[in-house]
């Protein structure tokens, strides 16, 4: 098979289907609590208690379902990737808290732990030649081609 020796020549195109079913799953999964509205949102900002953070509940679920839904659309996007794969994992790193404080299993927090090492590993890997971030903010290289 020559996908096979192909020395990585599909790694963007790996890391675009990556981008691609991670960000849709993400927005599925942070869009119901965005249109939760403040009761959802001020359940969901108690998480926060377990790292010492008792106020503003409402604000702390928004941001929960925005890092998930809105940063879902930026990572299929290719979007400042980046800042939002740093959102996506604090947004993981704080549910891998809340379920470990209740006292859930391993099965309880394995898709956030799952998630925040996702997420870690695509803020040093980037994302890749087919992205908006490659085409708006062009590597240094080929900066020469903007320049008038």
């Amino acid at each position: 098979m020559s996908i096979l020796r192909s020395r990585y020549r599909y790694r963007d195109t790996g890391l675009l289907l990556l981008r691609l079913g991670v960000g849709i799953a993400f927005i599925l999964h942070g869009w119901p609590k965005l249109a939760g509205g403040p009761e959802s949102w001020a359940q969901i900002g108690q998480s926060m208690q377990f790292l010492g953070i008792g106020f503003a509940p409402v604000f702390w679920g928004f941001m929960a379902g925005f890092a998930e839904a809105v940063g879902g659309l930026m990572l299929l996007l290719g979007l400042f990737f980046r800042p939002f794969c740093v959102l996506l994992l604090c947004t993981m790193l704080i549910a891998i808290t809340s379920h470990i404080s209740r006292g859930d299993d391993f099965g309880g927090y394995s898709h956030a732990l799952e998630a925040a090492v996702l997420f870690c590993s695509l803020l040093l890997i980037g994302p890749g030649k087919y992205s908006l971030d490659a085409v708006i903010f062009p590597k240094k290289k080929d900066r020469s081609t903007f320049i008038v």
